[in-house]
């Protein structure tokens, strides 16, 4: 696998070698930030950068094939690095299989050795003026990484072939191409789809996508967040058990740290918010409830679109849904510029005391009634009073001549902040 063999370096190149690897050992954040963004940023790689559990562990495979290359040069300068399928890379080629993915997508890895390769080269000019030393150190070091990630990449195939046949064995493999044939919009026989995938597409649904953006993700934790959002769908439906009369979810393994779930009916969101609190690892984007298969495509789609809000926004809120965050959603399709509609709406109220915030809320949540609104708040109306005109002080413009956009931009700053 891989390039060539190379001819061992000099002794001197051997000791420039372990040095600069120890540096790269310590790389600083904004490397490993270039590195990620190199891999990430390619519009072929865009189910990549799309997904909060792919992008977070192609980040974490970023930082383990490079701690990987350096700390074997630490130990052996020089030598050829032997291909790095740790857990991480385990995880990738997982993820890129149950994504419908293939072995194509292994190229990002070339955009971040062309990064690593650029930033290395920096370390070898900063460690030796001398020409001969320079040269045999670039050229042994650029060899080394080049085999390194081919062999690499070569190991992650083998492991995409050996998930592959795992997948297609199983009844999991059935269940994921239905339900991607459902999302695509293909024209599947309702009453085959539903015996294959043992869920009634009848009546009302709700969707969900759990996932971890941790390296280590629990799988225990991810089903037992599915299993919440299934114990919260049925029996929510005007009291009923279920629509229809059953009540079965669907969960759908998406990759080594997500889960697609389905349930009858809709999920009691504050319940759900209140015991996911116990899985502080795992978080949970619902979305609308429809009916029939338009709404349980529709559904999905729309539980995507919240999960990539949370991201996108770096949002704490562990659990959210498409109903409370869909203007949100809407605002920050380019953070940048919602960023700076927040910052200019509300200018130092952006920044302000988290009371004087509520009351805002309050306020306007309350149809622009004091006493309406000093009552959800359980505060005298005099106080409601004074934290509105400290919060006209603190904005450009009178609340009253901008009820509606400082709403819009305390929604952001909400799903934003948690503030």
């Amino acid at each position: 696998m891989g390039a060539a063999a190379w001819e061992p370096p000099s002794p001197q190149v051997r000791e420039l070698i372990r040095q600069g690897a120890e540096l790269a050992v310590r790389a600083p954040a904004a490397w490993l930030d270039e590195l990620d963004e190199a891999t990430l940023s390619a519009a072929h790689h865009r189910d990549l950068a799309d997904d909060p559990a792919l992008r977070a562990a192609t980040r974490a495979s970023n930082r383990s094939n490079l701690l990987f290359w350096a700390a074997a040069n630490v130990q052996a300068p020089g030598a050829r690095v032997k291909a790095n399928v740790d857990a991480s890379q385990v995880n990738i080629a997982r993820d890129l299989v149950r994504r419908g993915l293939n072995e194509t997508a292994l190229d990002a890895y070339r955009a971040g050795q062309a990064v690593a390769l650029r930033r290395w080269t920096e370390i070898c000019f900063a460690l030796t003026t001398d020409h001969d030393e320079l040269r045999e150190l670039l050229d042994v070091s650029s060899r080394s990484i080049a085999a390194f990630v081919d062999d690499t990449i070569a190991g992650i195939a083998e492991q995409i072939a050996r998930e592959r046949q795992e997948l297609t064995s199983g009844s999991h493999a059935e269940r994921l191409e239905t339900v991607s044939l459902i999302l695509d919009g293909a024209p599947i026989p309702v009453g085959r789809a539903e015996q294959r995938l043992g869920y009634r597409l009848a009546g009302e649904h709700t969707a969900a996508v759990v996932w971890s953006e941790g390296p280590d993700a629990e799988l225990a934790d991810l089903d037992r967040a599915a299993e919440l959002v299934a114990g919260h769908g049925a029996g929510h439906v005007a009291g009923h058990p279920g629509v229809g009369g059953d009540p079965r979810p669907l969960t759908v393994l998406a990759g080594a740290g997500t889960r697609w779930v389905w349930v009858h009916g809709r999920p009691d969101r504050e319940q759900l918010r209140s015991r996911a609190a116990d899985i502080p690892g795992v978080r949970i984007a619902v979305g609308s409830t429809g009916d029939g298969v338009d709404g349980f495509r529709r559904s999905h789609l729309d539980a995507l679109t919240v999960q990539r809000m949370l991201d996108r926004l770096s949002s704490p809120h562990q659990v959210a849904s498409h109903d409370e965050v869909e203007l949100v959603a809407l605002l920050t399709a380019d953070p940048k510029s919602a960023g700076q509609f927040v910052r200019r709406v509300l200018g130092g109220l952006e920044t302000a005391e988290p009371e004087v915030t509520e009351a805002v809320r309050a306020f306007v949540a309350a149809q622009c009634n004091a006493s309406h609104a000093a009552s959800r708040l359980y505060v005298h109306r005099n106080t409601l009073l004074r934290r509105l005109a400290r919060a006209d002080q603190l904005l450009p413009r009178p609340l009253a001549s901008s009820v509606v956009d400082v709403a819009a931009a305390l929604e952001v700053l909400r799903w934003r902040t948690g503030a």
